[in-house]
């Protein structure tokens, strides 16, 4: 079913391995419009750009889209969303989804299908996105986070380590899996979420987990405070995105596969 949505896109400018990556071109056209663009074919309601600098406000507005000066010191981009809903005036019962302002490819379907995991979840307070994952190496890969759900996916944990443990496979592996055991239901994450607008004006006052401080990973803060995140299971995996210089060439390069098997080239 469909559910009524809005998409709010942090886009900083000072990332400390990128600076300006939200002005940079990719394939002829500035990457907070792409991203703008693929967040309005989703169906959101509205979609606003959430910045700390007026080079990016201005990028925005100027090109005929909405975007919000936000606090420079915000320590996240769920921060900075919570000030879009609070300064907007936003109901509590508002979905929001939370699109990365580096993720100019973004699927506009994986966006709405995470809005209506949220809105068909009625007892969690966020959303997010996960996919099958096939390959042993990225498996145990840390920087490749993964998810456990309940039987009525729900997460009940995320991290970088392989989760769900294979014993008997790793034991007899010796440690250096090669093959995933068949059947293991891995699921990588993927860095998107909704949350309720409720949710987000008491976010900021959840105390920080010890789990988040050590996996690094945000969301764990709010499974720690004993709320519920529901999560989208895709059969695709999420579109490239750009966190360093180097990803520029990748995400064109998707781009040009991406037009070609649709026609449009």
């Amino acid at each position: 079913m469909n559910a009524p949505f809005k998409v709010v896109i942090p886009a900083r400018m000072g990332s400390s391995r990128f600076y300006g990556k939200p002005l940079i071109d990719i394939a002829g056209r500035t990457m907070v419009l792409r991203v703008v663009e693929q967040a309005l074919a989703s169906g959101a309601q509205s979609v606003v750009v959430a910045t700390d600098h007026p080079d990016i406000f201005n990028c925005v507005t100027q090109a005929g889209y909405v975007a919000h000066m936000t606090d420079a010191q915000h320590p996240s981009g769920t921060d900075r969303i919570a000030q879009v809903a609070l300064d907007l005036g936003w109901a509590d019962d508002a979905i929001v989804v939370n699109v990365q302002g580096d993720e100019p490819a973004i699927a506009p379907n994986l966006i709405a299908a995470v809005a209506v995991s949220l809105h068909d979840s009625t007892d969690s307070v966020m959303s997010t996105a996960a996919h099958p994952l096939h390959s042993a190496e990225d498996f145990l890969n840390p920087n490749i986070v993964k998810v456990v759900l309940d039987n009525a996916q729900h997460a009940l944990y995320f991290s970088r380590a392989p989760i769900p443990y294979p014993r008997d496979a790793m034991r007899a592996a010796g440690g250096e899996l090669s093959v995933l055991p068949a059947q293991l239901p891995v699921l990588r994450h993927m860095g998107i979420y909704a949350y309720r607008v409720g949710f987000l004006k008491r976010y900021g006052q959840l105390p920080v987990s010890v789990l988040e401080q050590n996996e690094s990973l945000e969301q764990l803060r709010v499974l720690a405070n004993g709320e519920r995140i529901c999560v989208h299971v895709s059969d695709s995996p999420a579109a490239p995105g750009v966190d360093e210089p180097t990803d520029v060439a990748l995400v064109e390069a998707y781009l040009r596969k991406s037009a070609t098997e649709s026609g449009l080239t």
